[in-house]
């Protein structure tokens, strides 16, 4: 079983419902996998604001960086490129701006974020990238 305890169900239902993403992290490192999930959510026809206070003002993809989740709102979801131990701030702030999920990208997981965000209402992923998810679950292009 996953980190995350959700159905295949529930994350075909998290990518096929959300439009706006908050992506924490954001490089403007093509390498970087940050860089290429920015890219290919865009090419998919998702809403993606990248996230990081040390970019913030440049463009990646044709998207302006912002520093915060607060210049991102409102969004449906927040994408997060943090290590694990770095994440509970912003899903703290996810709460606050009404986000609908947390997705903790590959190896990045915190069962004391998540049961914060579970308890708040919001649904939690953990452990997987969306990108490995909509191959792997056949989501069609918007």
């Amino acid at each position: 079983m996953s980190a995350d305890g959700l159905t295949d169900a529930a994350i075909r239902t998290i990518l096929t419902t959300t439009r706006r993403i908050a992506l924490v992290g954001a490089s403007a490192n093509p390498a970087r996998p940050s860089n290429e999930v920015l890219h290919s959510l865009l090419a998919r026809g998702y809403d993606v604001t990248p996230v990081n206070p040390g970019l913030a003002g440049q463009t990646l993809h044709g998207r302006i960086v912002v520093a915060s989740l607060d210049a991102a709102a409102p969004l449906d979801m927040v994408d997060l490129f943090r290590a694990s131990d770095k994440v509970l701030p912003a899903v703290q702030d996810a709460i606050r701006l009404g986000a609908r999920t947390i997705w903790m990208q590959l190896g990045v997981i915190n069962h004391e974020a998540a049961t914060l965000a579970r308890n708040a209402g919001l649904t939690i992923v953990m452990n997987r990238c969306p990108l490995i998810e909509i191959a792997r679950l056949g989501i069609a292009e918007r």
